[in-house]
């Protein structure tokens, strides 16, 4: 994610041209003008129509379809940023849990018990980690010190990565209150936390699995290319030879807003818009280690 000052206009318009949009759609943008003024030369030079002719009036047809457009492009932006600011809840969520637990750990545990603070300062930021990379399709192996923590070695990265971090959590919790060294209050108040971990994992889960119908994005890309290429049709009556930039410019306007649902409705990609999840984790490490530093 690029943090930007929004009231510099100079910046922000050059990022949308420099962008990975502006380069996927040029080569359209150059079909779209080649396409908009054959069919102007061929209606003004070979038909030879005039401005009597009843193809003039297509034009009615595209102002209809254009506020249906219209519509149905701002419901899928809208959609698509409602993932994305689920999305970003879901890991200020995770955040907070990782912190409050962190906290709640360092006042329920013996100072003298480097033991436990050091499996729950590595194991606390290891979820946060396992989740980046699980929902980046990156199986890595996890990183923590097996000649403290010999349990971790159980670890099995073919696995659900976050599922195994959170259990093992959970599992150590437990043990700890079967050992007494927290009573079944101190338990009771962590139960939310640690169950919030499984919690987050599943709405991750639920907006990176389930994309937006096959259907409806086949039926704005389809709509925006037939909706543009008739436009000349109509246009060149009253633009002539213009329709070769302005076509090509309502084109441009059409796809960049499909485009740019299509890069937000995925927030855990690499994407230049998406979500820095590997600098949240990094936070989340940092913060635990402060807080159960011993």
């Amino acid at each position: 994610m690029i943090v930007y000052n929004p009231k510099d206009w100079s910046k922000t318009i050059s990022y949308l041209f420099n962008s990975k949009i502006f380069r996927r759609l040029l080569p359209y943008l150059i079909i779209s003008v080649f396409v908009s003024w054959a069919l102007a030369y061929y209606e003004l030079e070979y038909l030879k129509l005039s401005d009597k002719s009843w193809m003039r009036n297509i034009t009615t047809v595209h102002n209809l379809l254009g506020f249906v457009l219209s519509l149905i492009l701002v419901f899928r932006t809208n959609t698509a940023y409602d993932r994305w600011w689920e999305a970003r809840k879901q890991w200020g969520a995770l955040t907070n849990s990782s912190r409050i637990l962190a906290i709640k750990l360092n006042a329920f545990l013996s100072p003298s018990d480097k033991v436990n603070r050091s499996f729950y300062k590595k194991s606390i930021p290891l979820f946060a980690d396992t989740l980046y990379t699980y929902l980046r399709s990156d199986y890595s192996k996890f990183m923590l010190d097996q000649n403290e923590h010999p349990e971790l070695e159980d670890l099995d990265d073919k696995k659900h990565g976050p599922n195994q971090v959170a259990a093992l959590i959970y599992k150590k919790t437990n043990i700890l209150y079967g050992e007494g060294k927290i009573t079944g209050d101190q338990f009771i108040i962590l139960n939310k936390e640690l169950t919030s971990l499984t919690e987050i994992t599943g709405a991750c889960e639920r907006i990176k699995n389930t994309p937006i119908p096959l259907g409806y994005s086949s039926f704005i890309k389809t709509f925006i290319v037939l909706y543009t290429a008739t436009l000349p049709i109509g246009l060149v009556f009253s633009m002539g030879y213009f329709v070769v930039a302005a076509v090509p410019f309502i084109f441009y306007v059409l796809a960049t807003l499909e485009m740019i649902g299509e890069s937000i409705e995925d927030p855990f990609g690499v994407d230049s818009d998406d979500l820095p999840i590997d600098k949240i984790a990094s936070n989340i490490k940092k913060h635990t280690n402060e807080v159960l530093l011993s």
